[in-house]
Order: structure tokens, then C-alpha cells, then sequence
């Protein structure tokens, strides 16, 4: 949960960054959204292929082997001189590590050690990222602010060398054997012959080799679902912070703790969603999740279409790169209003948009994770998982870099938020489409084979 915190949040951060850079390199919206979007290309790139390693080799080496080049980057990143300097370092080096560290390795490894409440147990260690992402995109804002955004990448750097890459040393482990145990801690059945391990009941879909998985349905759902998930995650990790900066007006130290706030209530979310698919079926509640991250979208392209993101300073249209007097009798004026405690319609956006989001945001990551496992098994999991998550990458990739052709364009978020937004429609729909009653082991009555673990 810790490591998930620091590695995420860290990255997940590099939204704080995207102007105090571009100011000092003199690089527009296109520029720097192309190094963060292969950024996340990469990190699902690399994921099946450190998922592969993982499934075969010694786990927790991967894991900890991740950790150091992750902070060594991160904190490298400090010294960056060049465009290409942060390409190679972010886009590769980096996000490469974090295929490794991150709740696409973690995931898998806790699906080893629990069985009874695998998904809350899931759902525990994604909230871990937003824990991170409270803590630590506030923290990195007050610390560019303060200092610089060196310090600050400096900052994060040290956070998971000299914290997070001990923690793992100490208590990582591949497997519950390794301690003598089997999954939820229960104690070794007795050598003496008095009992045996009972038959594992084997899904209808389980596989063996990560290839099988891709002849049946569940996993073209699950990828597609997944997808649409890394397109809406990923153009607000990087392009939310400026929007809020630029179009909204608010300071970095606010939109920072506005983002900060809406992944922190991933906690809630993360916790709860697995909470309730432990009980209600883990596709009806990551349907549910997509259609709620649809209305936060409504509430921040709301914000966007509001008299302060139209009309900025309540006078003149700031849009698509035209300036010009705003006739106070057309047909879209109306009088400036504020909302109590909050302020104008579009910084109310901005903490709506963060309170819809955050219950949404890494919700859907642990119920994925869960459902994969329970349809797929556990042979090839980290593989299976790592390419689902490289769809959401690819997603994420498209849409951040996107987001800043448009941005740079029409002047404005309104086009890519909405087109983002728009694709949480089709991906509820097959969420919900899932036959998991059918495929998913947790509902076989009748066992389609028996396995040993």
C-alpha cells in the first residue's frame, strides 16, 4: 500500500510540473504532453513483459530491482537540461520501473496471498495510490512554490529510495509458502495424512498460458472497458492541474490540492467498490463505476461551458486563441454569479468534478484485477493483467497527447474533455455486459475441473 502510494503519487504528480517547465524551456502544450503520454505508453508497453517475468521468476526481485530505478529517475529528473533529457528519463527509464512497482505488479501479488476478500484486499493497496496522490501532488506543489520544481522532483525521488524501497526489502515475499502459510493466512494442513488440501474448483476460462485467454469474451470487455479507463485517467493526471491554473484561474498550490483531494477520496472509493463487489458481483459495481466517472465528466465540461471559462474575468471571450469584446445582451450572457464557500461555477466544477472522480477513479483498478483472476486463474495473471493494463495505457497515451494538440489548437479543454468523457458510455455498457455468473469460478457450482495450487 505504501509503495503503491509513493511510486503512483509521485508520477501521477507530473501535472504540477507541466508549467513551470514549459515556462522555463519555452515548450508548448503539444510538446510536453508527448513526453508524459509515452510516458504511459511505455509503462504499459513494458507491463506484460515485467508481468511475464514476474509470473516466472522471483517476484519480489522485480519489484525491489523497480523501486531503485524508479527513485533514481525520479530524482534525476531534477536535472533535466533538455527535452530529450526528459523523454529518456520520464517517458522510458522511469515509466519502464514502474511497470515493476506499481498496482500492476502488486496486484498480482496479493491476488497469491488472499482468496476470501480478494478484491477488498485489492481495493486496500489501490488506495495506496491515492493516499499517494493526496499527500504527495499538494506536497510537490508547495515545494515548487517554495523552492522549485528541482527540489521537488528531488523530493519525491528520496521519498522512494529511503522509505518505500525499504519497506519492501523487509516485508515483500513471492508467496504465503514462502512463510509457511496458505492464502488468507491460513495454517498448513497436517503432514501426518489425517487431511489434504481440498480440489481447487477450476473456472470455465481458466488458462494456463496468457495466450488462451484472448479465445474468450470476458477479456475483450475487460481490455476494452480498461482502455477507456486509461483515456479518461490519463488526460486528467496531466492536463488537469493547467486547466484549473489557466482556464479557472485558480493558483497551482489550489488546483494541486484540488487534484490531491480527488485522489485521495480513491481511498473511499478504491475500499469501498471492492467492499461492495465482494458482495454484489464485481461487474455490476465496475459498471456502476464507469457511469459515475461519466457524470464527473458532465460536472467539469459544465464547469468549461460556465460564464467564467466563456466569458474569463466576466468580460471578454478568451477562446481558441480569439479575444474579443462579449456582448452583454447575446444570447449566452448572463449575470456573474459565485456559490457560496466555493466560489464561481467553474472553480465549483473543479471540486465537484474531484468529489464524482475520486470515488470512481481507482475503483475500477481492483475489481479488474479481481474478475481477471477469478475467470482467468492465477498461472498467468500478472501476463493477463499486464496487457489489459497496457490498453489502459494506450488509452492514456491517445489521450494525453491529444488533449495538448487540441489544447494548443482551440485554446481551450472543452473538445478532448468531452471526447474523454464520452467514451464512459460504451465502457459501463460492457462492464455491465460481463456474464460473470458464467465464467467467473466464484459462481461455479458444478466444477469444470479440478486444479492444484
Amino acid at each position: 500500500m505504501f509503495i503503491a502510494a509513493v511510486t503512483t503519487g509521485a508520477r501521477n504528480g507530473f501535472g504540477v510540473f507541466v508549467l513551470p517547465m514549459s515556462e522555463e524551456f519555452e515548450w508548448n502544450r503539444t510538446t510536453i504532453s508527448v513526453a508524459a503520454g509515452i510516458g504511459w505508453l511505455m509503462n504499459g508497453v513494458t507491463q506484460p513483459f515485467i508481468g511475464h517475468l514476474f509470473d516466472k521468476f522471483n517476484s519480489r526481485k522485480v519489484v525491489l530491482i523497480s523501486l531503485l530505478i524508479a527513485g533514481l529517475a525520479t530524482a534525476g529528473l531534477s536535472l533535466t537540461f533538455h527535452y530529450l533529457f526528459l523523454v529518456f528519463l520520464f517517458s522510458f527509464v522511469l515509466s519502464t520501473a514502474m511497470s515493476g512497482a506499481s498496482i500492476g505488479t502488486l496486484g498480482p501479488l496479493l491476488a497469491r496471498w488472499f482468496v476470501k476478500r480478494r478484491t477488498f484486499v485489492l481495493g486496500l493497496v489501490a488506495s495506496g495510490t491515492s493516499i499517494g496522490g493526496l499527500i504527495l501532488i499538494p506536497f510537490s506543489a508547495y515545494l515548487v512554490e517554495l523552492f522549485s520544481w528541482r527540489a521537488s522532483w528531488i523530493a519525491l525521488g528520496a521519498i522512494v529510495i529511503f522509505l518505500a524501497l525499504p519497506l519492501g526489502f523487509l516485508f515483500i515475499r513471492n508467496s504465503p509458502a514462502q512463510m509457511g502459510l496458505l492464502p488468507d493466512g491460513d495454517p498448513e494442513p497436517p503432514t501426518d495424512g489425517t487431511a489434504a488440501p481440498p480440489a481447487r474448483r477450476r473456472g470455465m476460462f481458466e488458462v494456463d498460458q496468457w495466450r488462451q485467454s484472448f479465445r474468450s469474451p470476458p477479456i475483450w470487455n475487460l481490455s476494452a472497458a480498461y482502455t477507456v479507463c486509461g483515456v479518461t485517467v490519463g488526460i486528467i493526471s496531466i492536463h488537469f492541474v493547467p486547466y484549473a491554473q489557466e482556464q479557472v484561474g485558480v493558483s497551482l498550490r489550489m488546483a494541486g490540492l484540488i487534484f490531491g483531494i480527488l485522489t485521495g477520496l480513491n481511498v473511499m472509493g478504491a475500499i469501498g467498490g471492492g467492499w461492495l463487489a465482494d458482495r454484489f458481483g464485481r461487474k455490476n459495481v465496475l459498471g456502476t463505476v464507469y457511469a459515475v466517472r461519466g457524470i464527473a465528466y458532465l460536472v467539469l465540461i459544465g464547469g468549461l461551458l460556465s460564464i467564467d471559462a466563456i466569458f474569463p474575468g466576466g468580460g471578454e471571450v478568451g477562446y481558441g486563441g480569439v479575444s474579443a469584446a462579449a456582448d452583454p445582451s447575446g444570447p449566452f450572457r448572463v449575470d456573474k454569479f459565485t456559490i457560496p464557500f466555493i466560489g464561481s461555477p467553474g472553480v465549483a466544477s473543479l471540486w465537484f468534478f474531484a468529489i464524482l472522480a475520486g470515488f470512481s477513479w481507482i475503483a475500477s483498478v481492483p475489481i479488474t484485477t479481481s474478475l481477471t483472476a477469478e475467470v482467468y486463474g492465477l498461472r498467468a495473471l500478472a501476463t493477463i493483467s499486464g496487457i489489459s493494463f497496457l490498453c489502459h495505457q494506450v488509452g492514456a497515451f491517445v489521450s494525453i497527447i491529444l488533449a495538448g494538440l487540441l489544447y494548443d489548437w482551440t485554446g481551450s479543454y472543452l473538445l478532448p474533455f468531452a471526447l474523454a468523457g464520452s467514451l464512459l458510455v460504451p465502457a459501463s455498457i460492457a462492464a455491465y455486459t460481463i456474464n460473470e455468473k458464467k465464467y467467473s469460478v466464484r459462481y461455479q457450482t458444478v466444477q469444470a475441473g479440478v486444479a492444484a495450487d
